[in-house]
């Protein structure tokens, strides 16, 4: 799989920022109330992710790491102030719906955290794709949550009536509670795939996301500037092996010399002595 495709599957899937790591819980919960909403919100935040991962990767050569933090906020807040002001103008009743949410992506862990863990460390192409398969991730698990709220607790599928009169909705899971039994319901859903395909032989555990300093157990086949082991680089392994191996020799040869010398000196001292 290539690069791209890999940070696609990576976010929707095995990576999932709602399903499988449960960052952004806030939005999750709050604006869920119906499938629209989800959607409005999670495309909203796909667009802040995927553009902040991409000029944060642009200037990450330019950024100090003292201040990568504060960098980080300014250049989503900015993207956050953009996409704002275009719902205000083109879709305000999904503005009003999401309300202040729009304003905290700012601060949303999900976005922050891919800023750090991945777009800082990594070219541009991938970065741009990672926050769109994030965003991607995001967008998929919010109107999921949406959607199920909506039809438990409305009666409706994306605001059209599809329940007879006859079937009265359940009122909780349009409220605050509904919200955390559909996400309960869904990650154990999603478990239970996950372990259905492990017993299956089907690999399905986590990509790796940015440098965790395990060079052994790094998922990333082409190696980073950090890595010190690579098993699929024998010969560079082998050279690096050689090398040490002679460093060692020259330095026990050193140690031999010296010992060496001293040993002669000590008999030269002794039959001096004799004399």
């Amino acid at each position: 799989m290539n690069k791209a495709g890999e940070r696609l599957y990576n976010g929707l899937v095995k990576e999932n920022p709602t399903f499988v790591l449960m960052l952004g819980m806030c939005p999750t919960l709050a604006v869920t109330t119906s499938a629209v909403n989800g959607l409005g919100m999670g495309l909203t935040t796909m667009v802040v992710l995927a553009l902040s991962n991409m000029i944060i990767s642009l200037l990450r050569n330019i950024i100090p790491d003292r201040v990568r933090i504060p960098a980080f906020i300014v250049i989503i807040a900015s993207f956050v102030t953009v996409v704002q002001l275009l719902l205000e103008a083109y879709l305000p009743s999904l503005n009003q719906a999401l309300g202040v949410y729009i304003p905290l992506i700012v601060v949303n862990c999900i976005i922050l955290g891919r800023a750090e863990s991945y777009a800082y460390s990594n070219p541009v192409i991938p970065s741009l794709f990672d926050g769109i398969g994030m965003g991607l991730g995001f967008t998929f698990a919010l109107t999921c949550i949406g959607l199920v709220r909506e039809l438990l607790g409305a009666g409706q599928f994306f605001g059209m009536d599809i329940l007879p009169d006859s079937v009265e909705p359940i009122r909780i899971f349009g409220q605050a509670p509904g919200a955390f039994f559909v996400l309960a319901g869904l990650v154990a859903l999603q478990n239970f795939v996950k372990e259905s395909r492990k017993r299956a032989g089907k690999e399905y555990e986590k990509i790796g996301s940015g440098c965790t300093h395990d060079c052994m157990n790094c998922k990333d086949s082409d190696g980073c500037s950090k890595r010190f082991y690579d098993e699929n680089a024998g010969g560079k392994a082998e050279g690096t092996k050689q090398v040490k191996t002679q460093e060692n020799a020259a330095a026990t040869g050193s140690v031999k010399t010296r010992n060496a010398a001293a040993g002669n000196a000590k008999t030269g001292n002794t039959d001096e002595e004799g004399r």
